[in-house]
């Protein structure tokens, strides 16, 4: 009997959105209770995808200035980039473990990959929207082919590639939690855990905090576009 009541009062002072019976789907102790679990687990989903996009963007630039250069590779670049991005997650994680071991490189550099297909069609096509006139005064100008490209194509390109890079981010915000194959999904982790228990607040908290931190990098790279084209402050935003 001391036992049973023992049970009783513990049951009692547990909230009842941890009760299996009334499994909740807003449960406020439970952010109070794992507060530091859901920062880290955000914080280290933040910055897979931030290491992920920039990486993305390191490799995918010089691809896509490869492609403009020599046009016969252009389908092969692009081709090349689709492909990866058809490689289910759920192989391409496993087949990277062996060279990059249970890692948050793993899941980077694989997120880095997906994003290429984005980003290298959104660059080249970026720079061939420059208008061939301003690319011909340039030249009449004595600007060198680094210098073009600094000065002038990318500027006039920005709004282009900004749009795949705010593409890239959010696509690579919900591909991050398939990290948690090998740990390392941020949010992910929360989510897979959230299922294995059937804990519905744990579920929602994590979903809804992936939607925050898409709309958030969306809106951070939105203020970034407008800075690097103050000329087009004025009119309308690239969507």
């Amino acid at each position: 009997m001391t036992l049973l009541a023992a049970y009783d009062s513990a049951a009692a002072a547990e909230p009842s959105c941890y009760s299996r019976i009334t499994n909740e789907w807003f449960c406020a102790q439970y952010l109070q209770d794992r507060r530091s679990e859901i920062v880290d687990a955000t914080l280290q989903h933040l910055a897979i995808t931030v290491a992920a996009v920039v990486v993305g963007v390191l490799i995918a630039f010089p691809l896509a200035l490869l492609a403009r250069r020599v046009p016969r590779l252009q389908s092969t670049v692009l081709g090349s980039s689709t492909i990866v991005y058809t490689i289910p997650s759920l192989a391409l994680l496993p087949l990277m473990v062996p060279f990059t071991g249970l890692s948050a490189t793993t899941v980077v550099l694989a997120l880095a990959l997906y994003a290429l297909t984005v980003l290298v069609r959104s660059m080249l096509e970026g720079l061939a929207a420059v208008p061939a006139e301003v690319r011909e005064s340039a030249t009449g100008l004595g600007y060198s082919r680094t210098r073009m490209l600094l000065r002038v194509e990318l500027p006039l390109a920005t709004p282009v590639i900004m749009a795949g890079l705010r593409v890239a981010t959010v696509s690579t915000v919900a591909l991050t939690t398939v990290g948690s194959l090998v740990a390392y999904g941020g949010l992910g982790n929360l989510i897979k855990d959230g299922v294995n228990t059937n804990f519905r607040a744990e579920l929602l908290t994590a979903a809804v905090l992936c939607v925050l931190l898409a709309v958030l990098l969306d809106a951070l790279l939105v203020v970034a576009e407008r800075v690097l084209t103050p000329w087009n402050r004025g009119g309308q935003v690239t969507s």
